[in-house]
């Protein structure tokens, strides 16, 4: 059984990776969440796109660790905001990861702009990073809308705000099987499937 380092505490992402390598048929890998390997100094994502903190953090797991690092960075990116909050969604309302204040910060932002203005689209980029010093990396876009009242309780982040092209439902009104099958972080980490099937 080969090891994966996936560069996160947060369970609802190691489910995700774990049904969508469920569903590719990959088996042979357990993942370990940060919690697992000894404590290490968190990198600063000091990056300007999503693709650079994902691979600081994978490269600060493989080099903390000596495990093949799996990391993302993900967030919404809204057109009327030029393509904000960004890389900095989890902290856009100034506290790192206040789902709610977040929301609302967007909401205020977003309140005067009509409908067909409202254009959003969740951006993921997973970065694999193995000891040998090989790099993968994924993006996967997930187009849709920003709603102007939060619907729905599954997910996390941003996801009762989205409305996910040809949806009536919120990402949050989504059943996470659903939401893996065309989800930005589903789409970024089904690139990378084979990338991590050859650890295997």
């Amino acid at each position: 059984m080969v090891k994966l380092l996936v560069a996160s505490n947060n369970k609802k992402k190691l489910g995700e990776l774990e049904r969508i390598l469920a569903d590719a048929g990959i088996e042979g890998v357990e993942l370990l969440p940060l919690s697992a390997v000894p404590a290490y100094d968190e990198p600063v994502e000091d990056g300007r796109t999503f693709a650079d903190n994902a691979l600081i953090k994978a490269r600060a797991g493989v080099a903390n660790t000596g495990i093949a690092t799996i990391a993302d960075d993900s967030g919404i990116a809204v057109e009327e905001l030029n393509g904000m909050p960004g890389v900095l969604s989890a902290r856009w309302s100034g506290q790192h990861g206040d789902d709610q204040a977040n929301n609302e910060l967007l909401l205020a932002q977003m309140a005067d702009v009509p409908d067909e203005r409202r254009q959003a689209a969740f951006v993921s980029v997973c970065a694999l990073v193995t000891p040998d010093g090989a790099e993968h990396v994924a993006e996967g876009r997930w187009p849709g809308m920003l709603l102007r009242a939060p619907k729905g309780e599954n997910g996390f982040g941003y996801d009762p705000l989205f409305q996910p092209e040809g949806e009536q439902r919120s990402s949050a009104q989504m059943s996470p099987e659903e939401k893996n099958a065309v989800s930005h972080r589903g789409r970024a980490l089904a690139q990378l499937t084979s990338a991590i099937a050859k650890l295997a």
